[in-house]
C-alpha cells in the first residue's frame, strides 16, 4: 500500500499550506511562502480581465487542466520558463477526470508496439512513486479477469501472452477453485481468471489537485473560468483569445479532452474528431466493500470491454461503465437503462451486491477518436503540440504523457533551460485504508477542529474543509470541495451536513475564493 504521511511542522493537513500569492499586486511566492526565493509562485485567477502587458506574455500555455493538462504544466515548471494553465471550467480537474473508474492499470492489456501502451507502463511506473512522495492513496489490490464460458476461458492464456509482450510478466491462470477462494461471493458460472497483480485503484481527484497545486507552487499561473474562443497564429507570438482577455505564448498544447479537435480546429487542424463516449457508473455504500478483494475486469469480447466491479479507495465498491458514443460533448447524465444494465451484469457478477445500497450515480464523458491509440503529435511550423485521443488509460498514463510532450515542445524549437526542484508538496488523504483526521489524537490535540466532524457518512471535518477553502488552488464550487474533502459524498449525498458545508464554503468566499 502507498500510505499517506503524517502533517510536516507548519503544514496545513491538505499539505498545500503555503499563503497563495493571489490577486493583482500580491507577492510572487515560492512553494515554502517565503518571496523571491527559488520559483516564484504562480497567480491563481477565476475572474475578471486576465492580465496584459509583460504578464501576459508566455513561454508555453497549456489548454485544459484536467489530469493531462495539470501534469503538462506541472513538468514545465521543472524549467525557468513561464508557463500558464488555461481552463474553461472554474476548477481543475471538472472534465473526464474528475468521472473516471479510479484505476492504475499496469497496461497489460493495451496494444503492444503502441504509444499508449508505452506511456502507459512509464506512467504507471512514474504515479506509482508520486504518489508515494506526495500522500495520494492508492491500494494495490490486483486484478482477475474472469472467464464466465469456454472462449472467454480459451481467451485467457492469449491475454496473458499479450501482457508479456507489455512487459508485464507476473500474470497468472487461475482455476475455478482458486478462483473462488480469492472472491467467494462472485456468482455461480465463473470457470477461471488471468490474475493481475499490479493493478490498482487511486485517488483520481487528489492526482489532478497535486499537479496542479504543484505546477502553481512551483510558478505556473492558473486561469480558470477561462474558454479559448480563438487562436491568432504568428510570431514570435501566438494570441490567444479568451472569454477573459488575451494571451500570448510562443508554444501552445492543447490539452483539451473532449475538445481538443476544437481547439485543433482553431490552429487549421482537422486530423481527427472526437466522440464523446459515456460511461455510466453506480457507487455502492461502504457495507458492499467486504464482498469483493481485487478489481473484477471482464475478458474482452467482439461486443468490448463490458464492465468492471472495483473497490475504491473511499471504502465504497464501484459497477461499470457503459460505454455509448454520443454526439453531445455535454451529455454526462445518467440513464434508467443504463443504469438498469448496470445492475443486471453486475448481479451475475457478484449477486450480492445487487442487495447493498447505492450511494451515488454518475457518468463520464471519454475522448474517443476511431484509433486505439493516442493522438499526440508535434506540429513544429505552428509551435504547437496536441494531445488529444487520452481514454480511460490517461490518469495512469499523465506524467509520462508530460515528459512525452516535453520532448515534443524541444521539437517545436522551444529551449526549456535548466532544471530546478519543483515546490514540495503533501496532499491530503481521502483513502479510507489510511490514517484520516478525524481519527489522529495529536493532530486534534494542536487543532480541535480536526476533531469537530461536519459529514458524519465520509467523517469530514472542519479543519479539512477549512484548509481546502484556503489551500493553493480552492474549490470553485461544492463538488469541487467534495472532490477535495470527501464532504457530502456519501449515504446521505448531503441531506444531513450540506448546510453548514454550504456554510462554511460561503464564509470563506466572503473573502476571496482564493482567486479573484
Amino acid at each position: 500500500m502507498t500510505v499517506p504521511g503524517t502533517r510536516l511542522p507548519g503544514e496545513g493537513v491538505n499539505g498545500t499550506g503555503a499563503p497563495r500569492g493571489n490577486g493583482p499586486g500580491a507577492p510572487r511566492l515560492n512553494g515554502t511562502g517565503v518571496p523571491g526565493a527559488g520559483a516564484p509562485h504562480g497567480d491563481v485567477t477565476r475572474r475578471g480581465p486576465l492580465p496584459t502587458g509583460p504578464d501576459a506574455a508566455y513561454d508555453v500555455v497549456v489548454v485544459g487542466a484536467g489530469v493531462v493538462g495539470s501534469a503538462i504544466a506541472r513538468a514545465l515548471a521543472r524549467h525557468p520558463l513561464r508557463v500558464a494553465l488555461v481552463e474553461a471550467a472554474n476548477d481543475v480537474g471538472d472534465g473526464t477526470s474528475k468521472a473516471n473508474t479510479a484505476i492504475l492499470h499496469t497496461g497489460f492489456d493495451a496494444a503492444p508496439g503502441t504509444l499508449e501502451a508505452r506511456l502507459v507502463r512509464e506512467g504507471h511506473r512514474l504515479l506509482a512513486g508520486y504518489a508515494r512522495r506526495t500522500g495520494i492513496p492508492v491500494e494495490p489490490v490486483g486484478a482477475l479477469l474472469v472467464a464466465w464460458d469456454e472462449q472467454q476461458r480459451t481467451a485467457l492464456p492469449r491475454l496473458a501472452e499479450k501482457a508479456e509482450r507489455n512487459g508485464h510478466r507476473t500474470t497468472r491462470l487461475l482455476d475455478a477453485d482458486e478462483l473462488r477462494a480469492r472472491e467467494p461471493h462472485l456468482g455461480p458460472g465463473a470457470l477461471a481468471a488471468l490474475q493481475v497483480p499490479g493493478e490498482s485503484v487511486i485517488c483520481p481527484w487528489t492526482t489532478t489537485l497535486a499537479y496542479a497545486t504543484q505546477a502553481v507552487r512551483s510558478g505556473v499561473d492558473l486561469h480558470l473560468g477561462c474558454r479559448v474562443e480563438k487562436v491568432r497564429t504568428g510570431d514570435p507570438y501566438h494570441r490567444i483569445v479568451t472569454r477573459r482577455g488575451v494571451l500570448r505564448t510562443r508554444h501552445l498544447v492543447n490539452a483539451c479532452g473532449l475538445y481538443a479537435d476544437a481547439v485543433d480546429a482553431l490552429v487549421g487542424r482537422e486530423d481527427f474528431t472526437v466522440t464523446p463516449r459515456r460511461g455510466q457508473l453506480l457507487v455502492f455504500d461502504k457495507f458492499a466493500r467486504d464482498l469483493v478483494r481485487h478489481i473484477l475486469l471482464p475478458v474482452p469480447g467482439p461486443l468490448g470491454k463490458g464492465v468492471l466491479i472495483a473497490p475504491t479507495v473511499y471504502g465504497n465498491v464501484m459497477l461499470g461503465p457503459t460505454a455509448e458514443d454520443l454526439d453531445d460533448k455535454t451529455a454526462t447524465g445518467t440513464t434508467a437503462e443504463g443504469l438498469a444494465g448496470l445492475r443486471e451484469q453486475g448481479g451475475r457478477i457478484l449477486p450480492a451486491l445487487l442487495d447493498e445500497e447505492v450511494t451515488a450515480v454518475y457518468a463520464g464523458l471519454r475522448a474517443a477518436t476511431g484509433q486505439e491509440d493516442y493522438r499526440i503529435a508535434a506540429h513544429p511550423a505552428l509551435r504547437y503540440v496536441t494531445v488529444g485521443g487520452i481514454r480511460s488509460t490517461g490518469l495512469t498514463a499523465s506524467l509520462a504523457i508530460a515528459e512525452h510532450v516535453l520532448g515534443l515542445l524541444a521539437d517545436c524549437g522551444l529551449d526549456p533551460g535548466p532544471e530546478r526542484p519543483l515546490a514540495a508538496l503533501r496532499m491530503p488523504n481521502l483513502g479510507e485504508a489510511f490514517p484520516r483526521p478525524y481519527r489522529d489524537a495529536r493532530l486534534i490535540a494542536g487543532d480541535a477542529e480536526y476533531g469537530s466532524v461536519v459529514c458524519h457518512c465520509e467523517r469530514v471535518t472542519r479543519g479539512e474543509i477549512r484548509a481546502a477553502l484556503t489551500s493553493t488552488i480552492p474549490p470553485g464550487g461544492l463538488d469541487g470541495l467534495r472532490r477535495r474533502t470527501r464532504a457530502r459524498g456519501g449515504r446521505c449525498q448531503g441531506h444531513y451536513c450540506g448546510a453548514e458545508v454550504r456554510a462554511l464554503f460561503e464564509e470563506y468566499r466572503e473573502y476571496g475564493e482564493g482567486a479573484r
